[in-house]
């Protein structure tokens, strides 16, 4: 069977299906198709429990007749609106899997009521309940890392601990730049530590203030680069902090430990948000608005501890 799942749009909201994908493909013969954004194009292509990836465009009848060239009898949807859903339909796709949410699921024949609003589950284990609206018996075990690259594979004598401040548009919580200087510099101040800090595309204003202001060794790296060259370079940290944001669930993907900020509201929450990585390997903290000196004590002492134990 010719299956494919559908998640068009940001980095970490892909990475939360890779959990689903990687379940089907090590539980099933099913061939394994993914409709992306141009973001996650390439990434999606280097991933070896994906068979292909199409991608998402706003030109439906070209896109309708790729998909159509694929043979695919099932399609889950992760992620809805209204025109990936005419498309699917436009597809002859037979079976159409989708959450029971907003008027997109008219073109769904098969849809699951998930209330994420409520937030019972993180992302990643709603998606799978997708799946298993298809394969209600396929088993639920998890094989970690979802992202693997040979630059995990380091000699270095250092510890490298990365910094990824900026926001990206996608969260709610964060520390302030000023906390993210102080921070570092705290546990740059340690032995056999190396600070690195990352900026993402829209993240020039945060590259200009932490280079005003730095004032102790770290290398500062502008991530202008593709996805797959970003993920390798994940991959040679061992502590990644950032707020919620796609490289954090890079960084969770890769299975390496992460320090990351949620808004401190259920929705924006790590009880939804939470990476797809080993539990023990994540420290996760709510930031209240104007957090106090207490809070961020309570962070400093985790990535003290998390440095510890590497």
């Amino acid at each position: 069977m010719n299956i494919l799942v559908t998640r068009h749009d940001k980095i970490g909201d892909f990475i939360t299906t890779l959990s689903m994908l990687k379940i089907l493909k090590a539980n099933t013969d099913h061939r394994v198709i993914v409709l992306v954004a141009n973001i996650n194009y390439e990434l999606a292509k280097s991933i070896d429990y994906i068979d292909d990836v199409i991608l998402y465009t706003q030109d439906s009848w070209k896109l309708s007749k790729e998909i159509r060239q694929q043979n695919i009898e099932v399609s889950i949807s992760c992620f809805i609106d209204n025109h990936l859903g005419w498309l699917l339909f436009l597809s002859g796709i037979k079976t159409r899997i989708a959450p029971a949410t907003k008027l997109a699921q008219v073109y769904f024949n098969k849809t699951l009521k998930q209330k994420r609003s409520q937030v019972t589950k993180t992302e990643w284990q709603y998606n799978i309940d997708l799946l298993k609206v298809l394969l209600p018996d396929i088993t639920e075990q998890l094989e970690r890392p979802f992202l693997v690259f040979d630059q995990q594979l380091t000699d270095s004598p250092h510890k490298t601990i990365a910094f990824h401040p900026g926001f990206g548009g996608s969260s709610e919580g964060n520390l302030t730049l000023d906390d993210y200087l102080r921070l570092a510099k705290f546990i740059a101040n340690k032995q056999d530590v190396q600070v690195v800090f990352t900026f993402g595309p829209d993240d020039g204003d945060s590259k200009a203030y932490i280079e005003t202001h730095i004032d102790f060794p770290a290398e500062l790296i502008d991530s202008k680069m593709p996805l797959v060259d970003f993920c390798k370079l994940i991959a040679t940290f061992d502590v990644f902090v950032s707020t919620s944001t796609g490289p954090m669930h890079l960084a969770g993907a890769l299975n390496i430990k992460t320090l990351s900020f949620f808004g401190d509201s259920l929705f924006a929450s790590s009880k939804r948000w939470a990476t797809i990585s080993d539990p023990e390997k994540q420290a996760n903290f709510e930031v209240p608005l104007n957090y106090a000196e207490e809070f961020y004590r309570c962070v400093e002492n985790k990535l003290q501890e998390l440095c510890a134990e590497i």
